[in-house]
C-alpha cells in the first residue's frame, strides 16, 4: 500500500497553524469572492453570496484546524469556494492540502478545469501572484498505474507466463506504454485484460524505489509529483483505502494523509457508504481464481510455478484452484440458489476447506522465493505469497464472523451470476470516521449539494460522527420557480396495490408519454434493473421510430460513454438506475426532463440495511424514519438535482410515484423539491394538465 508520510507537509511540527504574515488568507479570500471582487473583475464570474459565505467558512476552518460540514446547493460554485482558500493556505503554510472527489472522472475535472481557473486568477492579481506557482498532483490507486519495470519483466518471461492471446495483449500494453502520458489503465482502450494487467501494474512489491524511478514507472512519477505538490487530488475509494491500511498519519501528529495536512471531501454524501465498504472484508471467487491462475494455469501450463517452481508446486496450485471452484459452487447451491444475496447469522457457516490448501501454497511460494537467484523474481513471488495469505485471512474472518459489530453476507454477481462474494461491513462507521477524520486536529471540510435530508443536518452529523463540526447549509442561487416545473402522477399504483403487470403498464405508458412531450432529452431514473429493462423493452421501438435514441445502463456502454452520447444527441432517452441518480452533469436542452419512476428506497432486505434496522430497533428507534426514509430523501434530492445545472437551464421533474401524495412521509420528499409548486396529473387529464415549461 502507498506510504503517504514522505511529503513536504512533514517539514513543520507541533500545533502551530500560523500562516506567513506576508499574506492574510481571510482578506485575500474575501477580496476574491465579495461582490465586485476579483472573481467578477478578472474571470467575469457572477457574484454568488452563497459562494462567498462558503469560501469564508472554509478559510476559517483551515486557520482554526477545525472540521466543517457545508451543504452548498447546485450552482453555488463550491469547487472554487474550497480550492482558492486551500491553495492560498497550503502555499503559505507549507502544509499540503488534499481534495477527495467521488470518482476518477471528477478528479480529472478538478485537475483540468477548476485548478487552471484558480491559476489564471492568481496570475492576474498582484496580491495572489506569490501563490500562482502552486503545484498539484492527482493520485489514484497504484493498481491503476503501469509499472515500466514490471512490464519489462513480464515481457522477458512472456513465454513462461502467458499463452498466445495473453502475449498479444502484453504487446499491446507495451506499445501503448511508448506514448501514454499517465500510464493510467482507464486511458487504454479497449481496457486491458485483468489477468495480464495483474502482471504489469504498480500494485506489487516489485514496484519499489530500488527497481523503479519516475523516468521508468508511471506510479513513481505520480509519487514524485505528490512529494512537491501543494494540493493532492485523490478519490474517496483511495482515501479510505489508504486510511484503512494505516498509510496516513499515525499517533499524536495532526493530519490525515500527510502531517498537518488539510482535507476537503467533495460529494461527501457518499462518505459513509464508501467508508463502510472499505472497513469490511471482501472476498471474490473471481479474484481468487485470477490469483491462483497466476501461480499456475492448467489450461495453458503457464505461471510462476511453471517458471520458478517444481511439478508438485503446479499440482498444488491446480488442486487449490479446483477446491476453490468447488467451495464457491457449494456456497452458491446452499445459500444463493433462489436469490442473489444471503445474510449469514452464525459463525462456522461453511467448512474451512480452503484454509490448509492456501496455507500450503503460501509455504510453497516462500520456499520458491528463497530458491530463485534473481532478486526481482523473489520479490514478485513474496508479493504473491502475501496475497495468498490475505485471501486466507479474509476467508477465515468471514467464516468465523470475527467482528461482533459487523454484518456478514454472501452474494453473487456477473453476467451469468457465477461470481461469488463473501462480504462483511460494520454496522456503524461513525466511530471509524470520528477517529480517522474528525479527531485528527486538522481542518476537514465535507461538502456536497445534498448532505441533509431536510432543513437540518443532524442525521448526517450522527452518521459520520462529526458532532464537533460546524454545520452550514446554503441554498442554490438558481431561480427554480421560473426554470423548473414539477409534475406528479396522482393515479400511479401504490406498491400494496401493484399487481406487477398493472404497474409495469403504467410506468411504460407514462414514461413514453412524458418523454414525447419534450424536444430535448429525458433522464429516466429507476430503482431496479428489472424495472428498467422491462419498461424500456415496451417503449424503445416506439421512441426510436419517432427519432428518439434510447440509451440503457448495462447495455449500451459505460456510464461515461452513455452520458457523452446522451449529451451529443440532444433529444435522447437515457435510462439508468442507482449510479445515475448522482454525478450526471448535462447542462442545456440535452437534459430537459428528469423522470423518477419510483421513490428511491433501498432494499430493506439487504444484509446491511437489515442488520442496521435491527440495531436501531434494539435501541428503541424506528428504522424506517431513522434510516430508510432519510437515505431515500437524500438520494431523491440527488436525482432531482440532475435537471438544473446552470442559470439558463429549464425543464421538468416528473414523479411517477403517488406515495408522495398519499403517504404521510410523502411530504418529506415534496418539502425538499427546489420548486415546491407542483402539478398533479392523471392519465385522464394529462393531455392538458401536463404542460412542460418549454411549451408553457
Amino acid at each position: 500500500m502507498i506510504g503517504m508520510r514522505d511529503s513536504f507537509g512533514g517539514e513543520q511540527s507541533g500545533n502551530d497553524r500560523g500562516v506567513a504574515t506576508a499574506i492574510d488568507p481571510v482578506r485575500l479570500v474575501a477580496s476574491a469572492f465579495r461582490e465586485g471582487g476579483w472573481l467578477q473583475e478578472k474571470l467575469d464570474l457572477e457574484h454568488r453570496p452563497q459562494q462567498e459565505q462558503m469560501a469564508g467558512s472554509v478559510t476559517r476552518s483551515l486557520l482554526d484546524a477545525a472540521p466543517l460540514l457545508f451543504e452548498a446547493g447546485t450552482g453555488v460554485g463550491k469547487s472554487l469556494a474550497y480550492l482558492i482558500p486551500l491553495l492560498v493556505y497550503a502555499h503559505q503554510s507549507k502544509r499540503q492540502g488534499v481534495v477527495s472527489t467521488h470518482t476518477i472522472a471528477l478528479q480529472e475535472q478538478v485537475q483540468k478545469k477548476d485548478l487552471p481557473l484558480c491559476r489564471r486568477l492568481f496570475q492576474t492579481i498582484p496580491e495572489l501572484q506569490p501563490c500562482a506557482d502552486f503545484r498539484t498532483a492527482v493520485l489514484v490507486g497504484r493498481g491503476n498505474y503501469l509499472c515500466g519495470y514490471r512490464l519489462a519483466q513480464a515481457l522477458s518471461g512472456r513465454s513462461e507466463l502467458f499463452d498466445s492471446p495473453e502475449q498479444a495483449e502484453l504487446e499491446r500494453i507495451a506499445a501503448w506504454a511508448e506514448h501514454t502520458g499517465s500510464g493510467l489503465r482507464h486511458e487504454l482502450s479497449p481496457a486491458p485484460r485483468p489477468d495480464v494487467w495483474d502482471w504489469v501494474n504498480a500494485d506489487s512489491s516489485g514496484c519499489n524505489n530500488r527497481n523503479c524511478n519516475p523516468k521508468t514507472c508511471f506510479y513513481r512519477r505520480a509519487r514524485a509529483e505528490i512529494a512537491g505538490a501543494h494540493v493532492v487530488v485523490v478519490n474517496h475509494s483511495l482515501l479510505f483505502a489508504l486510511i484503512g491500511a494505516g498509510a496516513g498519519v499515525q499517533g499524536e501528529t495532526p493530519g490525515i494523509l500527510f502531517p498537518h495536512d488539510s482535507v476537503v471531501i467533495d460529494e461527501a454524501h457518499t462518505v459513509s457508504g464508501i467508508a463502510t465498504e472499505y472497513a469490511g472484508e471482501h472476498v471474490s471467487s473471481y479474484g481468487l481464481n485470477r490469483l491462483l491462475r497466476m501461480l499456475y494455469n492448467p489450461r495453458t501450463g503457464k505461471g510462476v510455478f511453471h517458471r520458478h517452481g517444481r511439478r508438485e508446486d503446479c499440482q498444488a496450485a491446480e488442486e487449490c484452484g479446483d477446491a476453490a471452484a468447488l467451495f464457491f459452487e457449494q456456497l452458491r447451491d446452499q445459500f444463493l440458489r433462489n436469490k442473489s444475496v444471503a445474510r449469514i447469522y452464525q459463525a462456522q457457516w461453511a467448512e474451512p476447506t480452503l484454509d490448509p490448501l492456501l496455507a500450503g501454497l503460501a509455504q510453497r511460494l516462500g520456499t520458491c522465493a528463497n530458491r530463485v537467484e534473481e532478486e526481482h523474481h523473489a520479490v514478485e513471488i513474496h508479493d504473491l505469497r502475501k496475497r495468498v495469505g490475505a485471501y486466507r485471512s479474509a476467508i477465515a474472518n468471514c467464516l468465523e464472523m470475527s467482528e461482533s459489530n459487523c454484518v456478514y453476507w454472501i452474494e453473487k454477481s456477473g453476467r451469468l451470476q457465477q461470481i461469488t462474494h463473501l462480504r462483511s461491513a460494520p454496522l456503524d462507521v461513525a466511530a471509524f470516521l470520528r477517529q480517522t477524520l474528525f479527531s485528527r486536529e486538522t481542518s476537514v471540510v465535507l461538502t456536497s449539494a445534498t448532505l441533509a435530508e431536510g432543513p437540518e443536518m443532524g442525521g448526517f452529523i450522527q452518521k459520520v460522527g462529526a458532532a464537533n463540526a460546524t454545520a452550514i447549509q446554503v441554498d442554490s442561487p438558481f431561480d427554480y420557480s421560473r426554470n423548473m416545473r414539477v409534475f406528479v402522477a396522482a393515479d400511479a399504483p401504490l406498491p400494496e396495490q401493484d399487481s406487477g403487470a398493472l404497474d409495469l403498464e403504467f410506468l411504460a405508458d407514462s414514461v413514453l408519454f412524458c418523454s414525447e412531450r419534450f424536444r430535448g432529452g429525458s433522464l429516466v431514473l429507476f430503482t431496479s434493473y428489472a424495472d428498467l429493462h422491462r419498461v424500456m423493452a415496451q417503449i424503445e421501438e416506439t421512441l426510436q421510430a419517432n427519432g428518439r435514441p434510447v440509451y440503457m445502463q448495462g447495455r449500451d456502454g459505460s456510464r461515461t460513454e452513455l452520458v457523452r452520447a446522451f449529451t451529443e444527441r440532444g433529444n435522447a432517452i437515457l435510462a439508468g438506475t442507482d449510479s445515475f441518480w448522482a454525478g450526471i452533469d448535462v447542462p442545456g436542452p440535452s437534459l430537459s426532463q428528469v423522470i423518477i419512476t419510483r421513490l428511491p428506497f433501498e432494499n430493506p432486505s439487504h444484509p446491511i440495511a437489515e442488520a442496521r434496522a435491527e440495531w436501531i430497533r434494539r435501541t428503541g428507534g424506528n428504522p424506517f424514519y431513522q434510516l430508510t426514509l432519510p437515505d431515500a430523501v437524500v438520494k431523491f434530492r440527488q436525482g432531482v438535482g440532475r435537471l438544473i445545472r446552470n442559470h439558463s437551464d429549464r425543464g421538468t421533474v416528473t414523479l411517477l410515484d403517488a406515495r408522495v401524495l398519499k403517504k404521510t412521509y410523502g411530504r418529506r420528499f415534496l418539502s425538499v423539491l427546489p420548486n415546491r409548486d407542483y402539478t398533479r396529473f392523471t392519465r385522464n387529464d394529462r393531455d392538458w394538465s401536463f404542460q412542460p415549461l418549454e411549451s408553457a
